[in-house]
């Protein structure tokens, strides 16, 4: 923590070198995820996460994305997850019920094991705007990544491990 005029403010970072990583990414849509996972792992290894600290673990569909974390985060072994998956609104309202699911159990999940799960689910109108968010304008996993080496950054500040 850093101390400026007598204010404490907890430092945050990208830069976490020792990291335990899950990424749990999704098959549907796998064209689009697999650039997201391409984009979460070359961000977290330039940020100081070793390979052989990051563990990834496929699922159907966004729908099993939380369980999957769980899973994950059940075994104490990760300081942070990445869940990535692509969600694109088709005729029905299966979108909306999809969204909500996978919104809520990742949200859940981060509140009951008091770990970080970074929440990198494109829900999108067509696939045109999920390629968009993988491509030449910036990657969503990428994103994902970064947000949780800065959550990372602020468990350990608050919890005395950096």
């Amino acid at each position: 923590m850093s101390n400026k005029q007598g204010i404490q403010e907890v430092s945050t970072s990208t830069v976490v070198e020792d990291a335990t990583v899950g990424i749990v990414v999704s098959r549907w849509n796998s064209m689009i995820t697999e650039a997201m996972l391409e984009g979460a792992i070359s961000t977290l290894v330039a940020n100081g996460v070793k390979k052989n600290s990051i563990t990834i673990v496929r699922c159907p569909g966004s729908y099993e994305i939380p369980l999957t974390a769980q899973w994950l985060l059940e075994t104490n072994s990760y300081e942070g997850v990445i869940a990535l998956g692509v969600v694109i609104r088709g005729g029905t309202p299966h979108f909306d019920y999809v969204c909500d699911a996978v919104n809520q159990g990742v949200l859940e999940l981060n509140l009951r094991f008091s770990t970080p799960v970074a929440f990198g689910v494109l829900t999108t109108d067509d696939v045109q705007q999920a390629l968009d968010r993988v491509g030449d304008k910036g990657n969503k996993g990428s994103e994902a990544a970064l947000a949780l080496l800065e959550m990372i950054t602020v468990r350990r500040s608050l919890t005395g491990l950096s």
